[in-house]
């Protein structure tokens, strides 16, 4: 008799390990999946993790882009599109970069503006109609918006931030 309370205890203590085993894989399966953040404000150094880093947003807004920034043109392209007044992303480099992309990913012509150390930079299509910046980047703040060519409609987007050529 004691042997089969020893086995029973055995075979419940096996099961409780694999319960546990089994929901820890899954949790972990589960983070892996987790998308990124919504508009989530960013602060990061060089050989930052993940390469790349992505947040999401919903492009667009009432305000023309070229109002907010008070720049039509800038040497990565036209100012277009349309904003909110605030921005959808603050981008904090706590050192400077020699390089460094941000892209953006929508399924709609979307527009990016970038205003910070050293001054301002707008984009439209970089990658398709997918609007980008790259370049080298100074140690401070950076405001981000990302715009919409018709007013106050709103499309979702993904922000990539990478180091990687």
């Amino acid at each position: 008799m004691p042997s089969k309370v020893i086995n029973q205890g055995i075979n419940l203590s096996f099961l409780i390990a694999t319960l546990a085993i089994a929901l820890v894989m899954n949790a972990v399966a589960h983070a892996e999946e987790t998308p990124p953040p919504i508009f989530g404000d960013i602060s990061i150094g060089l050989k930052f993790v993940p390469d790349p880093l992505q947040v999401r947003g919903m492009s667009g807004g009432s305000l023309p882009g070229n109002q907010v920034v008070n720049k039509t043109e800038t040497p990565t392209g036209q100012c277009a599109g349309f904003v909110d007044e605030k921005p959808d992303h603050t981008l904090q480099l706590t050192t400077k970069f020699d390089y460094l992309k941000v892209l953006v990913d929508s399924p709609e012509d979307t527009t990016l503006i970038i205003s910070g150390p050293g001054g301002t930079w707008c984009n439209d299509d970089f990658n398709g109609k997918n609007p980008g910046i790259v370049g080298e980047w100074l140690p401070g703040t950076y405001q981000l918006w990302v715009g919409s060519y018709h007013k106050d409609k709103y499309f979702p987007y993904t922000l990539q931030i990478t180091e990687v050529k």
